[in-house]
């Protein structure tokens, strides 16, 4: 009996061990104050899942960023956008951490840094020291925490990896926060997903109501269906001690008590991340900006996040039966929330027909596509768009307008303009826009033939041909010309571009180029005085700044500095 009892926990104690992927008590807290999120792994972003933690800093900067263990730096990374300052640290057991918009390094790995910085002069850069170069010690100050890259605020952005660059949802490892809140269901939409089938009469996309019952279940209003249906959810978690609407970790769809559907987001790869267009209902977040989750699969979506599903979530909808449908969303702590849609199978029919809008371009998603009128060309490799589709492509006074921008691309197609009209002389100064949603001209990286201009692009919407033949404008901000700056720790500058934008820029100081950082989010240039010393007291600043299309300004002032 003992015996058996003994084999017993053994077996227990390996299917725990084998349920307990992730090492637990390795990795410590990257931060030495209460943890508090604007951000979870897998939260769905434009085109992306987030990859990470994003933690909130007080809404200051300069906290410090502790390494969660022992390792080595493996890759900085400084960029104008995305991380902006990043470490990279990779630890004995595989695994690696990742620290991103930060203000800056701790002292041995920031004087590494700029060694290379200045050695290629450049600002952005990207470097991969020896594993011998910078040892780092579990729980030791690599960095402080800022507000550098695509940040829209002070805060830390925080991941771990695996040894293929896979990221990994950082609380698997016990790095946790606390969470009592159950997630927040606001939206339901039902889906028709062939051509005979109908919710409520209709076939198109249709938002059923719902009301939350004493017990804190949601129910939604009746629905009467047939055919092959569909529902998706917008919904959100919040976690204690922050008002941030933050992502699912799991979301779960019941037919008559069966599970048909079920995605948990644990880990991903970046290279499957842009079928989130897929789990969503991309025209639904392009027209309203709302993302609807989707409790089915679509035939081209690939990720890996999703179990074993049932018809890959689509319901088969008979008449005269009825169906109790429940769909679950969970947060990381478990807690959950509950909507339950009654369903009566019925063949109605249907008074709402799916939307059609044929036009003279129509895409065979599975074959090269190619249209041009007056002079602008499209052309879309196979497999850039997911399904068959009409495309809406017209030009106007020399615009180009193809399509809305509410279908999503799994690849890039190139828009070409033919310029033989306009005078050689003046094609330097123009580019390819892509109009924003809002109206604004945003600069395309514009590749320039002898009679023709062509963008790759994956985006849609309104494109045109723009001049741009006005410098960009430099300013000096937090000094005055001839000023002494003995007692300075760093001067600032002010760049702008009123249309392509700013592509580069270079600083000297007495002929001898100097590091500047450059924030595009404040359109600033600072450089810091601890970077060299003076021996003279009098010195030349030099600032030159170069637009998109070539355009270039020169800024000179004088300063006296003897230290």
């Amino acid at each position: 009996m003992i015996f058996r009892i003994f084999i017993c926990f053994l077996i227990g104690l390996s299917s725990a061990y084998g349920q307990q992927k992730y090492p637990q008590g390795y990795f410590q807290s990257p931060l030495d104050i209460p943890l508090y999120l604007s951000g979870t792994f897998g939260e769905l972003r434009s085109n992306h899942f987030h990859s990470g933690l994003d933690i909130k800093t007080k809404g200051s900067e300069g906290f410090k960023v502790l390494s969660i263990a022992d390792g080595y730096v493996s890759r900085i990374k400084v960029s104008h956008w995305g991380y902006g300052k990043a470490l990279y640290i990779t630890h004995p057991n595989g695994y690696t951490s990742v620290y991103g918009h930060l203000k800056k390094f701790s002292p041995e790995i920031e004087a590494y840094l700029k060694k290379h910085q200045y050695k290629e002069e450049r600002f952005e850069i990207e470097l991969h020291p020896s594993k011998k170069k910078l040892r780092i010690n579990k729980g030791e100050v690599i960095a402080y925490s800022g507000n550098t890259g695509g940040s829209a605020g002070p805060h830390l952005h925080f991941e771990i990896r695996d040894k293929n660059s896979k990221p990994i949802n950082p609380m698997l490892f016990g790095i946790t926060v606390k969470d009592t809140q159950a997630p927040i269901i606001n939206t339901l939409v039902a889906y028709s997903l062939d051509s005979i089938s109908q919710v409520n009469q209709s076939a198109e996309p249709l938002q059923i109501n719902f009301k939350t019952q004493k017990n804190g279940v949601l129910l939604a209003d009746k629905v009467t269906a047939s055919g092959i249906i569909g529902f998706g959810i917008n919904a959100y978690d919040r976690l204690n001690g922050a008002l941030n609407k933050n992502g699912l970790y799991s979301l779960e769809m019941k037919v008559n008590g069966k599970r048909t559907y079920f995605h948990e987001v644990k880990t991903f790869s970046f290279k499957e991340s842009k079928y989130i267009n897929l789990l969503i209902d991309y025209t639904r977040y392009a027209d309203l900006r709302q993302r609807i989750q989707r409790c089915y699969v679509l035939p081209e979506n690939k990720l890996s996040i999703y179990g074993k599903n049932i018809n890959n979530g689509k319901l088969i909808i008979k008449n005269s039966l009825n169906y109790k449908v429940e769909i679950i969303a969970k947060d990381f702590a478990g807690n959950k929330k509950v909507l339950v849609i009654p369903i009566e199978g019925k063949a109605d029919k249907i008074l709402i027909p799916k939307k059609i809008s044929p036009t003279n371009y129509f895409i065979k998603s599975k074959e090269f596509n190619k249209f041009s009128e007056s002079g602008i060309t499209i052309a879309f490799p196979k497999n850039t768009f997911y399904e068959d589709v009409f495309l809406d492509f017209k030009v106007k006074k020399g615009v180009a307008y193809v399509h809305k921008k509410n279908i999503p691309l799994r690849l890039s197609y190139t828009l070409t303009f033919d310029v033989s009209n306009y005078p050689k002389e003046e094609r330097k100064q123009l580019f390819i826009a892509n109009y924003s949603s809002k109206g604004y001209p945003i600069y395309r990286r514009t590749v320039k033939k002898e009679n023709t201009f062509y963008i790759k692009t994956k985006a849609l919407g309104k494109f045109a041909i723009l001049k741009d033949d006005t410098n960009p404008k430099i300013k000096l901000s937090n000094f005055k010309n001839k000023q002494r700056l003995t007692n300075f720790t760093r001067i600032t500058l002010k760049i702008s571009d009123d249309l392509s934008g700013i592509k580069s820029y270079r600083g000297e100081i007495d002929g001898e180029w100097i590091l500047l950082e450059y924030s595009p989010k404040k359109g600033t240039l600072t450089y810091d005085f601890s970077d060299r010393k003076f021996k003279k007291k009098k010195h030349l600043l030099k600032i030159i700044v170069e637009d998109n299309v070539g355009n270039t300004n020169t800024l000179e002032a004088t300063f006296y500095r003897n230290k």
